[in-house]
């Protein structure tokens, strides 16, 4: 059996802290990574969204940005102490410790139920909505057994395979992955499984604000947060084009175990995950396929670090800003092609430290895309 993660490790924020990074996260041109950035480089939320105006005229913002009120924070924090919800800082003990890991991982989810599901080393199982017979008996198999030994079950709340997991898991642990509010479940007849999923041994996360009514682009986020926490992703029954598909590759991306059931070539709804086996990840026909590989991995801590600290009352000296001409060598140094920021400090020559500052100038000021596996790009204006 998996040992729970010893790595409950941590400091709690204070309610001033937690009410800063909740303003921060969701002002305008802040999202995980330069929340992450903003942190690092100016040591509080506080001092943060106090340089935000600065930084995004520096950054070549012709409009004033929108910075969260103290108020719109406080009001999100009593809705989610009466939903019986509270929201965990990235570096807090019950933060689940394999999603800090993830490049964008979020600063804050929003989660209800037994935090004690997040300590626990995770499994994802997806697949399709539409799901056979055959393939909801299965999902539901996977998850009871892998629940049983140890693990959590965490999927993302959706018709079909989704539903089958979770139901197989409410016993052991089970964490339900939502792309919209606590409070908007989708689907919306999902909503009396995600009542038994927060009243026992479950979990609900999300890192959208109450009251957000899920739309087609917040999937790829749900995702992502189910192949953050997962240790490894099984999936069953994926389509060509199926989301399942996503949380497989992004799984991968962040070095986590991609197991595949295989199906009849004659059926669509297994034309994804041939393709995933095609493509090398692991033939998957019974529950000990999955737990055979991850043994290895549960046994050790093998997270640690790489969150937004918020120090105390360290003192933190910040270097001046970087001149004009700095500027727009690295503006004109970036095009619509991705590229490493080291690849940038080479190029321009300047101080690493300069170009970090630059790079999240333009990105306060909504000129700087990021991408994947911490590449950027500039935005082409209009």
């Amino acid at each position: 059996m998996p040992e729970a993660s010893a790595g409950r490790t941590g400091i709690a924020l204070t309610d001033r802290q937690r009410i800063n990074w909740l303003r921060l996260i969701r002002s305008d041109n802040v999202g995980p990574a330069t929340f992450r950035d903003l942190i690092n480089h100016f040591g509080t939320a506080e001092t943060a969204l106090a340089m935000l105006p600065e930084l995004s005229r520096r950054g070549g913002s012709t409009r004033a940005i929108r910075i969260a009120t103290e108020a719109e924070a406080e009001q999100e924090l009593e809705t989610a102490a009466r939903f019986g919800a509270c929201f965990l800082g990235i570096g807090e003990p019950d933060y689940p410790l394999a999603l800090r890991q993830i490049d964008g991982a979020p600063p804050l989810l929003a989660v209800k139920g037994d935090l004690s599901a997040a300590s626990m080393p995770a499994v994802g199982v997806v697949g399709s909505r539409n799901a056979s017979i055959s393939g909801a008996k299965f999902a539901a198999l996977m998850a009871r057994d892998i629940g049983r030994a140890g693990y959590a079950i965490i999927s993302g709340l959706a018709r079909g395979i989704d539903t089958a997991a979770h139901r197989a898991s409410l016993e052991t642990g089970t964490i339900a992955a939502m792309a919209g509010g606590l409070d908007k479940p989708y689907p919306p007849e999902n909503t009396d499984l995600l009542h038994e999923i927060c009243d026992g041994r479950g979990l609900a996360i999300s890192e959208m604000p109450f009251g957000w009514e899920a739309r087609a682009r917040d999937f790829p986020r749900r995702n992502r947060l189910i192949a953050g926490v997962a240790l490894g992703v099984v999936v069953i029954e994926a389509a060509a084009r199926s989301g399942s598909l996503i949380t497989a590759r992004l799984a991968g991306d962040y070095g986590r175990l991609v197991f595949a059931v295989p199906g009849s070539p004659l059926d669509p709804r297994c034309e994804g995950t041939n393709g995933l086996l095609k493509d090398g990840a692991t033939v998957t026909t019974r529950p000990d396929d999955v737990l055979q590989a991850l043994a290895p991995l549960s046994r050790i801590d093998i997270f640690s670090g790489h969150e937004a600290k918020e120090p105390g009352d360290e003192d933190r000296s910040l270097a001046l800003p970087p001149s004009d001409s700095d500027r727009s060598r690295i503006t004109d140094a970036l095009g619509p092609t991705p590229v490493e920021i080291d690849d940038i400090v080479r190029h321009t020559g300047l101080a690493p430290a300069a170009v970090y500052l630059i790079l999240l100038e333009l990105d306060i000021a909504g000129r700087l895309l990021r991408h994947p596996g911490g590449l950027v790009s500039i935005a082409m204006m209009d």
